[in-house]
């Protein structure tokens, strides 16, 4: 027999920013139990009281296990460094036999400059590059025989460095980017190895999104 109670928790945690939301405490209970009173009383088969979902959501809001961030808040403040680069520029090109090659000659350029920055990542059908804006011109040339889908300019990269218990507590790339998302910053590209993730973000919103993930190590 479902209970209320069960039925109120499956209703949140199916919505992630309301969950979160609701964990911060910065939800009013009274209302948003008027908002889902009639998703609950549909799947109850019955009519509910507001009294006994407010109820159920007080419950969801001090349950450690349901807010779930106090292992997750542990990692993040554990941050390791955060850098940032400008000046960069995003060339998206579709896979081809080629393109491996020429990537391997744009390689043997930018170690021809330390100070280039410089990363990739390869999906299915898209080989993604993104580099300094001084190496703009280099990439075209050396695959003006490849097809090029996007290419963006003026675009920063914010690079952060995660502790290695990362990979053993859940939603941890969740909590980041939702913080990202409520701010309005939009992400351009996620690269990520083990312990670190670079996000690629507009010029114009790189210092809001610096300072976003800077203030997860003071939560």
């Amino acid at each position: 027999m479902k209970t209320i109670s069960a039925v109120v928790e499956q209703y949140i945690r199916k919505k992630p920013f309301l969950q979160s939301a609701l964990a911060q405490g910065i939800i009013n209970l009274t209302s948003l139990s008027r908002m889902v009173k009639p998703e609950i009383e549909e799947e109850l088969g019955k009519e509910v009281r507001n009294g006994a979902i407010v109820m159920a959501l007080k419950r969801l809001s001090d349950d450690l296990e349901f807010r779930a961030t106090h292992r997750i808040v542990k990692v993040l403040k554990n941050i390791g460094e955060i850098t940032v680069r400008s000046n960069l520029a995003d060339f998206t090109f579709l896979i081809s036999e080629s393109i491996l090659e020429n990537q391997s000659l744009l390689l043997n350029e930018v170690n021809k400059n330390k100070d280039v920055f410089y990363t990739s990542s390869r999906g299915v059908n898209e080989l993604n590059i993104v580099v300094s804006s001084t190496m703009e011109g280099t990439v075209q040339e050396l695959f003006q025989g490849e097809r090029c889908t996007q290419k963006v300019d003026n675009l920063s990269s914010i690079t952060v460095k995660l502790p290695a218990e990362n990979v053993s507590v859940p939603g941890i790339y969740y909590f980041i980017f939702q913080r990202l998302a409520w701010e309005g910053i939009v992400l351009y590209e996620v690269i990520s190895t083990t312990n670190e993730f670079t996000i690629l973000v507009n010029d114009e919103q790189v210092d809001m999104a610096f300072k976003t993930i800077k203030d997860l190590k003071t939560l």
